[in-house]
């Protein structure tokens, strides 16, 4: 079982994996013990969480803005650098807003479509040959793209830009299983629910009342914990999910398939 489960001695990238549910992912396979570089755009926090992090482990911040292309070619080039062979992708970085309809603005839908939804294809794109290095017949490389709950059902919160951009990840993520599953690199999702972040702070913040409305159809009737998102990481990421490649997993408690 400590086999079919293990991931052990890889090394993983994790994009905006300084805090919210980034951090959870970061610090699961940390402990789980892989070599996590963690991308993020803000020097002083992500610095901060990955001298905590090496702690337990091994974790290096570089800093990048996933949100410009340049952005995204420095980033893969120093993931390169670090990681000639790559083992895992986890494209979690990601922008939020929400509002009215007659407030939305076209610069902040922009960003988001360039965070949300440009930056993983490219990304993935850019470091094709370090996941072609570390892929194997039976052991292939792993591509874990962060979509969301608000991808799956229409319920917008008013959040536009976000919902439709994690739709675009969602079928995204299929698109490039059927092209990397044969070259041994799979492609999956998770769709996380309402996990305690900044974002999902912004979500319950647009919209009074959201909160305990959620709370009250989950039917878990909790938030989700970091062990229930790192948990299905490291099932993806490990031999027990090397057969599993353009799925979409939610893990929201039940609140959208239940």
């Amino acid at each position: 079982m400590n086999d079919l489960f293990s991931i052990e001695g890889r090394t993983a990238v994790v994009t905006g994996g300084a805090k919210g549910v980034g951090a959870m992912i970061s610090r699961a396979l940390v402990r789980a013990g892989c070599k996590v570089l963690v991308v993020a755009r803000s020097a002083e926090e992500g610095e901060r969480f990955a001298a905590e992090l090496a702690r337990e482990g091994s974790c290096t911040f570089l800093r990048h803005d996933l949100a410009t292309m340049d952005g995204v070619r420095a980033a893969a080039g120093a993931i390169a650098q670090h990681a000639p062979a790559l083992d895992i992708i986890v494209n979690n970085a990601g922008a939020f807003s929400a509002g009215p309809i007659e407030a939305a603005d076209d610069a902040s839908w922009d960003r988001e479509v360039a965070l949300n939804l440009r930056a993983p294809f490219f990304l993935v794109q850019q470091l094709l040959p370090q996941l072609a290095a570390a892929a194997k017949a039976g052991s292939p490389a792993r591509v874990v793209n962060i979509g969301s709950i608000a991808g799956l059902w229409a319920k917008s919160s008013q959040a536009y830009a976000y919902g439709a951009t994690k739709a675009g990840l969602h079928h995204l993520t299929r698109m490039l299983a059927s092209d990397l599953t044969a070259r041994n690199i799979t492609v999956n999702a998770i769709a996380p629910g309402f996990f305690p972040s900044d974002m999902t702070a912004g979500f319950f913040t647009a919209a009074p009342g959201l909160k305990e409305q959620m709370l009250a159809a989950i039917p878990a009737h909790r938030l989700g914990s970091p062990e229930d998102v790192g948990g299905a990481v490291i099932f993806l990421c490990s031999r027990a999910g090397a057969y599993l490649s353009g799925a979409i997993l939610p893990v929201e408690g039940g609140l959208w398939s239940a």
